[in-house]
C-alpha cells in the first residue's frame, strides 16, 4: 500500500508541475513581442560623404580589374 500512495503522490506532483508549466507557457505566449526600434540615422557630413563615395569607388575599380583578368583567362 504504501507505493501505491508513493506513486499516487508522484502522479499528483507531476500534474501539478505540469499545470504550472502550461499556465507559464501560455503567460508568456500572450504577451506582445517588443521590437526594439533603431533611432532615425544622423546624415554623414561632406568629409564622410567623400571617404564613402571614395572607398565606393576604390571597390568598383578592383571588382572591374578582376572581373577583367577573369574574362582574360
Amino acid at each position: 500500500m504504501a507505493v501505491s500512495l508513493l506513486e499516487v503522490i508522484f502522479e499528483v506532483v507531476d500534474f501539478a508541475i505540469d499545470v504550472s508549466e502550461t499556465i507559464d507557457r501560455t503567460k508568456r505566449l500572450s504577451k506582445p513581442d517588443i521590437v526594439e526600434v533603431p533611432p532615425d540615422p544622423k546624415p554623414l557630413s561632406p568629409a564622410a560623404q567623400r571617404a564613402l563615395a571614395e572607398a565606393e569607388e576604390r571597390e568598383r575599380q578592383r571588382d572591374q580589374a578582376a572581373s577583367g583578368t577573369d574574362q582574360a583567362s
